[in-house]
């Protein structure tokens, strides 16, 4: 008998539009749609559990996700500007795919930081939130060009190729029937970076807004790589893909400002858990300059703390809880004071 194999290759779905009734539901849209709703839901988690209100991130959402699709796809028309150079209508029409990421998290993050600035929230804090919630959104989304048989690999043999129908092979790869799965790669490089960026979070050793640029800079590693066995059409500069050019440039920059953000020591409240805050019902996350809810600097000399009550209730004899100040001396007694650079769990 010939060996058993686990995977001969991997089929391509053999629809990708639902009929439902007068309605038409284009799978891509759902996977983008899907990816959107993973990405605010694991984003409100993760603000609430730094003492924000997780409604701040549907705020934010409501804006920054409308304006990263109009960037996705000005990102797309522009580069590859020639597909539509005889049908400029078709640049409007994004059911078929067509939405470059790099464009999408460029306008999204513009247009999101305006609104987080008009509300006065911590700017850095909120972009270490979000930075583990993205790739898990482009995960989603990549699917939806599974769906639509596009944007695949170079031919491959491998037991896990895809399987692309005759009238989506590019021109003169007609005879091959199975290609490298991008989709896939891309999708599952971007899960283990989201889960890479909470592990690391969870070690406090980032300062705040660092964690959001080794997103950056490992989303663009990952895509140099896929984009560099991809097969379909694209716009080329020197030979080379625009993406790979965009790639190289985004990694150089995001690991230009990560060296430049160390160059110094921390000043004190920044060195928190990467987006770290205060939780617990009515807390408010920490302002961008390291300092207390009240304004001061966290753990300052002389700030005048007030004795407290002993929270045991113990008493000196008399009957009452012992609260005589000459018993404090004035110092942090293991729970009075709040240290701006620590919080609960990050996630």
């Amino acid at each position: 008998m010939p060996p058993l194999t686990l995977l001969a290759s991997i089929p391509s779905p053999s629809v990708s539009v639902w009929e439902i009734g007068p309605f038409s539901l284009h799978l891509y849209g759902l996977c983008i749609a899907l990816g959107v709703v993973a990405a605010v839901t694991i984003s409100s988690r993760r603000w609430q559990a730094r003492g924000g209100h997780p409604d701040d991130i549907t705020t934010i959402a409501l804006w920054a996700v409308p304006a990263g699709v109009i960037g996705a796809r000005l990102y797309h028309v522009i580069t590859d500007w020639k597909k539509y150079q005889d049908d400029w209508a078709g640049a409007l029409n994004i059911t078929q795919g067509g939405l470059g990421i790099p464009g999408g998290i460029a306008l999204g993050v513009i247009v999101g930081l305006i609104v987080v600035r008009r509300n006065g929230w911590p700017t850095r804090d909120l972009l270490d939130v979000v930075a583990p919630a993205i790739p898990v959104a482009q995960a989603i989304g990549r699917l939806g060009n599974w769906f639509n048989q596009e944007v695949f690999g170079k031919p491959s043999d491998l037991p896990w190729a895809l399987e692309i129908d005759l009238e989506h092979r590019p021109a003169g790869l007609e005879h091959h029937e199975t290609f490298h799965p991008t989709f896939l790669y891309e999708g599952l490089w971007n899960l283990a970076l989201a889960g890479f960026l909470v592990w690391l979070d969870r070690r406090k050793a980032l300062r705040r807004g660092e964690l959001f640029l080794l997103y950056v800079f490992g989303y663009s590693i990952g895509r140099l790589w896929v984009e560099n066995i991809r097969s379909d059409e694209a716009s080329l500069i020197l030979g080379v893909r625009v993406n790979i050019w965009m790639s190289v440039i985004v990694a150089l920059v995001s690991a230009a400002v990560f060296a430049w953000n160390r160059r110094k020591p921390a000043p004190v409240g920044d060195l928190a858990p990467a987006g770290a805050g205060v939780t617990g019902a009515g807390a408010q996350p920490l302002p961008e300059d390291g300092s207390d809810a009240a304004g001061g600097r966290p753990d300052e000399p002389g700030d005048g703390d007030a004795a407290e009550p002993d929270a045991t209730g113990s008493d000196d004899g008399d009957g009452d809880p012992d609260t005589d100040p000459d018993d404090s001396d004035g110092g942090d007694d293991g729970g009075h004071r709040r240290d701006a650079g620590r919080g609960g769990p990050a996630d």
